[in-house]
């Protein structure tokens, strides 16, 4: 059971059933993608408008701060409160409509960008700006910031693009108000004589350049801009008003784009080049040097960075237009006049898009590349064009004398540079450093006439640093203008106005002295990794995506990557879940997830949320009776050797599991639930013993595919695992022959080797390190010979290459083991001579298990089908079977709506198509939900060759 407080929560607010102050719930939310981390009173999913302005009027009503959060990827900490925040983005995500002739989207505020982006463009428009947090942000989050994106520098930012607002003030009065149309009413009356007393102040202060978001724009307000109000609530970052619905502006997306390359010295060369680049009006113009490119190629590998222009500082430039030729002709004279060092026109659209990825790869690395942590805070300042040089110069001299590393990147077009800085918050003294570095960072941001943010607003992490770009009598102002929306001031509290220190909360630097990072620093470290920028959050997975199968079945926070690293995070804190390994909120966080591994490899920060869900099983379970499933399912591969050592017992097994109330029965001891089907035994025995025995008196000169004899490449050992050896198939065989007739000798390894992958899922370490130890005493021998070992099971595979070099970080012969393993894709992709059969005309829909897509790669794979011919569709998610998780009581709910995300509408969509599924749980799960079978790479090659 979640642990409740509902006694602290007024009960004003404790009457709606859309408020949660579960103790679990308030983890969740305590922080966003800052350094920030405030806990709140409680959190509310308003399901309709009504209930969102009930609710929000009911908290003022109570004098109960409110913040409100779309996707929670704020970087500055805008999304944290100490009263009720209120979460739009779960209930509150509807397109409400589209007018393709006055090119507008009226959204509700919880709209993901990527949503209102799928459903513009069948009717060719766009919402212009688009951050790099496009899959998950909102709308409402986006005005709240004034989010800009690479492209603001063509299509304008949040800002420019907002058309009419319906918002509640702080005083609980609802106000509708449209750009270019006169505001009226008392609050709009009150407003415009405070900017008419001050409209020096304003002219002189605000709306400077572009990227100036810092603060409050008042530059909208002034008559010359017709008092623009809906403009000038984008980025008051929920401190006026809550917004209840908005309309937004499309623009037509050009059909000919092209994109410049070009190189420079330096990063600051690079910038110093901007203003000769705008006249040829870009729409992006983005900027990174060395550093950037160096991380990509370290994590993603040298061919992740393709060809550049000679230099160390590179510049991105895309630019847009009507006519292919005209688009052609502007890019080429942006090229001559640039002054780069060497540079090119990109023709190629993929060409382009990999350029790109540079860039997207290097934000998303950028925290997780440099020796300690890096973190946001200085995040998105910007500067005029003209100065982006001088600063990007002065900037680095700074984090020189500091001590500091940052792997800065940006919108160069306009000024705005990004960041992630390894400020020292894991020590004692930490949070005092970053408020120096920060205070000096924004002392040389106004020297050149600077905004403190460009685009992410200011939030907490830069309120406070307002006085350094602006006068105490604009400060004043903003206090004014506070005053008359919010009296009380109760929206969104220490941000903006009466700000708090910059170094108050750090959600980091609490930690220094709690216990577990004293114990366990390296562990406090990883789950401290995730930023919250919440890419396992998407509204739809990507293709060949994994992160996070959960989620994506229940769109709940605590069942995603970040919900459960927050949750862990709070643990370490201890201060909201406090009862460490064993807390309550931490099993409940942990529970659906599947142990994928599709974090570790598609988040950014790299998160392995499989091996924190062990670990956390592995402490809250030493010394303790486990939940009886631990002891079945987590060892199964024990009971099923049991199975073979006695001729027929196998059949004799699946005789009397068929008999009605014995399988029951069996279920129910095991903790399987009883809509799962039990998988049948091989009526033969173990398929590793048969396999053995056929492969000795294997022929050596079968005529093979390849027109060759088999064994021309010499010998490759089998590998049989616990579930392929013990259950009903064909694969063992199927691959043997599939292997023979690629030219190899394969031969059955007749020793059992367990990976230990059941105990590891289960957190039973000392017992997974037991089973990896005595596989290593079989396995490790034919590796040291030299001999390749190809697995049938990719899962059993992937421990391999994964988890045992965690477990026995100590023993040599994991490596060895680890670059000796293969799956049959990778052996055939590098066998020179071997053809593929031909499968033209056949459907294939393939289903990666997650810990081939996510550990091993499917790249192989992919190249192997290609060269059949056949139509593959490649899914991308899991199967929700996983493992034991889909087995076990209370998952077989979420195990089927996994499932629903990608694999069975497949299924529906090809019903005469190939399955074909190399895991064990993924031929299951199909063979459970539609009653087809799926066939794995080796039988599929084998029955078409």
């Amino acid at each position: 059971m979640t642990v409740t407080t509902r006694a602290t929560v007024p009960q004003t607010l404790a009457r709606f059933d859309c408020v949660d102050d579960s103790t679990l719930t308030r983890a969740l939310y305590t922080t966003d993608a800052s350094l920030y981390r405030v806990e709140p009173l409680a959190v509310a999913f308003p399901r309709t408008r009504d209930e969102l302005v009930e609710v929000v009027r009911a908290a003022l009503e109570a004098e109960v701060s409110v913040t409100v959060r779309g996707a929670g990827t704020s970087c500055a900490g805008n999304a944290v409160g100490p009263g009720l925040v209120v979460d739009v983005a779960r209930h509150l995500n509807r397109v409400v409509s589209i007018d393709p002739d006055a090119a507008t989207a009226t959204v509700e505020p919880g709209v993901v960008h990527a949503t209102l982006q799928a459903q513009a463009r069948p009717l060719g428009l766009r919402f212009g700006p688009d951050p790099s947090t496009h899959t998950r942000c909102t709308i409402g989050g986006m005005i709240g910031n004034n989010a800009c994106g690479p492209r603001a520098l063509g299509y304008g930012r949040t800002a420019d693009n907002v058309v009419s607002l319906e918002v509640l003030t702080g005083s609980g009065e609802i106000v509708t108000v449209t750009s270019g149309e006169p505001s009226t009413g008392g609050l709009a009356t009150d407003l415009r004589a405070l900017v008419g007393a001050n409209l020096g102040l304003v002219r002189t202060e605000f709306g400077r350049f572009g990227r100036q978001v810092s603060g409050y724009s008042m530059e909208h307000l002034l008559p010359e801009r017709k008092f623009d109000l809906a403009r000038f609530l984008a980025g008051t970052e929920g401190t006026l008003a809550v917004i209840l619905s908005a309309t937004v502006r499309l623009v037509r997306d050009l059909p000919h784009a092209a994109v410049v390359a070009l190189g420079y010295p330096s990063m600051a060369d690079a910038a110093d080049a901007v203003p000769a680049l705008l006249p040829h009006r870009p729409v992006a113009a983005e900027g990174m040097d060395r550093r950037i490119v160096d991380v990509v190629a370290r994590t993603k590998g040298p061919a992740a960075v393709p060809a550049l222009p000679a230099g160390d500082g590179w510049m991105f430039v895309e630019l847009v237009g009507e006519d292919e030729a005209e688009v052609r002709s502007r890019a080429e004279a942006l090229l001559a006049t640039s002054g780069c060092l060497d540079g090119w026109v990109v023709d190629d659209p993929t060409a382009a898009d990999r350029l790109w990825k540079i860039r997207e790869d290097g934000a998303g690395l950028a925290g997780v590349s440099l020796a300690d942590p890096a973190y946001p805070g200085w995040e998105d300042a910007a500067v005029l064009p003209e100065r982006l040089g001088a600063y990007l110069r002065e900037f680095d001299q700074l984090l020189q004398e500091f001590g500091l590393h940052g792997l800065p990147y940006g919108h160069f077009g306009d000024g705005c540079v990004h960041v992630r800085i390894d400020f020292p918050l894991e020590r004692e003294g930490g949070a005092a450093v970053y408020r120096q570095f920060v205070e000096r960072a924004a002392a040389l941001v106004a020297s050149h006439g600077g905004s403190m943010s460009g685009e992410h607003g200011d939030g907490r992490a830069r309120s406070a640093l307002l006085p350094a770009m602006y006068s105490p009598e604009a400060i004043a102002l903003f206090g004014q203008v506070k005053a008359l929306f919010d009296p009380r001031g109760l929206l969104n509290p220490g941000v903006l106005v009466d700000p708090v220190a910059v170094d108050a909360d750090v959600r980091v630097a609490a930690t220094v002295g709690s216990p577990l990072r004293l114990s366990d620093p390296h562990f406090v470290r990883e789950v401290h990794q995730c930023s919250g920028v919440g890419k396992c959050v998407t509204a739809t997975l990507g293709p060949g995506a994994v992160m996070c199968p959960s989620y994506q079945a229940t769109r709940n926070e605590k069942d995603s990557t970040r919900g459960r690293a927050r949750v862990l995070q709070e643990m370490v804190n201890g201060s909201l879940v406090a009862g460490g390994w064993r807390s309550p909120e931490v099993h409940e966080a942990l529970d659906l997830c599947l142990s994928c591994k599709g974090c570790g490899r598609d988040c950014p920060t790299g998160i392995d949320m499989a091996a924190y869900k062990s670990r956390v099983l592995h402490e809250s379970y030493k010394g303790r009776l486990r939940p009886l499933s631990h002891y079945t399912l987590g060892q199964l591969p024990r009971w099923l050797s049991l199975v073979h050592v006695v001729p027929g017992v196998s059949a004799l097994a699946n005789v009397a599991l068929s008999v009605p109330g014995v399988g029951s029965l069996a279920k129910r001891l095991a903790g399987v639930d009883g809509r799962r089907p039990l998988p049948r035994f091989n009526p033969g025995g173990s398929q590793r013993r048969r396999a053995a025995h056929r492969g000795r008196s294997t022929g050596s000169g079968t005529a093979d595919a390849g027109g060759g004899v088999p064994g021309r490449h010499g010998r490759v050992a089998v590998w049989v695992d616990s579930f392929t050896d013990a259950f009903e198939g064909t694969q063992v065989a199927s691959l043997m022959a599939v292997l023979e007739r690629a030219g190899y000798q394969p031969e059955v390894i007749s020793d059992r080797a367990c990976c230990g992958l059941t105990w590891i899922t289960t957190g039973q370490l000392d017992g997974a390190r037991a089973q990896l130890r005595g596989a290593l005493e079989v396995l490790a021998p034919i590796a040291e010979a030299g001999v390749t070992i190809v697995g049938a099971e990719p899962s059993c595979l992937a421990v391999w290459r994964s988890d045992a070099p965690e477990l026995l970080p100590d023993d040599p012969r994991v490596g060895i083991v680890a670059s000796a393993v293969r799956t049959l894709a990778e052996v055939l992709s590098s066998t020179p001579d071997w053809q593929a059969p031909d499968l033209s005309g056949h459907e294939v829909v393939a289903q990666p298990h997650c810990h081939h897509a996510s550990v091993l790669g499917w790249s192989a794979d992919a190249d192997v089908l290609g060269r059949t011919g056949a139509t593959v569709t490649t899914l991308g998610g899991c199967c929700g079977l996983a493992g034991n998780f889909g087995v076990e009581r209370g998952h077989y709910e979420t195990s089927v709506a996994v499932a629903e995300t990608a694999l069975l509408p497949a299924l529906r969509a090809n019903p005469r198509a190939i399955v074909l599924a190399d895991g064990f749980s993924c031929r299951k799960q199909v063979d459970d939900l539609t009653q087809r079978r799926a066939m794995t790479l080796a039988e599929l090659l084998l029955t078409h060759s």
